[in-house]
């Protein structure tokens, strides 16, 4: 029989060799909260590997150390920001409030990639909105996708 249909995997015996995680092309900007975000990773990646290591999990084992190169990576290539205590124009780790054309507010806050989290109002400096806000100040608009958000509160 060809080997095009033998099966590739056994799903009893996941594979080893995990592709690694992309890495974003853009700077890696970090909060002082995100660098420990990173290194609270590092830590909890060493004691799974320990773990699975302890278990003879092959599979945890390779997505531990899959995770464990991604934030090495991140680790290696991380500037710090720490807060600008000017507010007069939006800068990255800047609380940003905006009133949206129908009045409704939203509070965002502009931080790295790998500590945004849009549920808790944490978005990526790279994001459209966070884009359009940097280096504006209250009182001016911002435009994202035929939206309009004009700019309350700084901090």
């Amino acid at each position: 029989m060809s080997s095009a249909f033998t099966k590739e995997q056994d799903d009893d015996n996941p594979r080893e060799d995990l592709p690694d995680r992309p890495i974003s092309p853009h700077r890696n900007l970090v909060t002082p909260e995100g660098l420990q975000q990173i290194e609270g990773e590092l830590a909890r990646l060493q004691k799974e590997i320990e773990r699975a290591t302890a278990v003879e999990d092959a599979h945890a084992l390779a997505l531990a150390h899959r995770d464990l190169r991604y934030w090495t990576a991140r680790r290696a290539s991380a500037e710090v920001i720490r807060p600008i205590a000017d507010h007069s124009a939006v800068r990255f780790g800047h609380r940003v409030v905006v009133e949206l054309d129908g009045g409704e507010r939203r509070s965002f806050r502009l931080v790295g990639e790998d500590e945004a989290d849009p549920t808790k109002g944490l978005i990526p400096y790279v994001a459209p909105l966070a884009t359009a806000l940097m280096g504006k100040s209250v009182g001016d608009r911002a435009e994202v996708i035929h939206h309009s958000a004009r700019i309350v509160e700084i901090g």
